[in-house]
């Protein structure tokens, strides 16, 4: 296997919240419904984790936010379930394992993507 992309991100939780209460159609336009019932520190911490994949993916305008949802194992452990856009865009990249490491802790959301062939 070979890392094909690699990306990271960091969100400010309360710059995010304003931003979320500033623009209510945010929610809806970068989250599934199932992401979008989650806390702030969890949605900033998502948005973080589809920036960083879209850097690892080469950043094209193309990529549909919905089409890269975080979802989580049994464990808590997060992963991407990728589709459209974003899998079409993982497929060109022979993407074939997507890395994601989620953390949030004193008002900062990071997240670190790896894509391995």
């Amino acid at each position: 296997m070979a890392v094909v992309g690699v990306g990271i991100d960091v969100v400010d939780i309360s710059r995010f919240e304003d931003a979320l209460r500033r623009t209510p159609g945010m929610v809806d336009r970068l989250f599934t419904a199932t992401e979008a019932t989650r806390p702030v520190a969890s949605l900033a911490a998502r948005f973080a984790a589809k920036e960083a994949l879209a850097k690892a993916l080469g950043a094209p305008g193309n990529l549909d936010w919905h089409d890269a949802e975080v979802v989580s194992e049994s464990s808590g452990r997060p992963l991407f379930s990728l589709t459209g856009t974003v899998a079409a865009r993982a497929a060109e990249l022979d993407a074939a394992t997507v890395h994601l490491s989620l953390s949030h802790d004193a008002g900062i959301a990071s997240a670190v993507v790896v894509l391995e062939s």
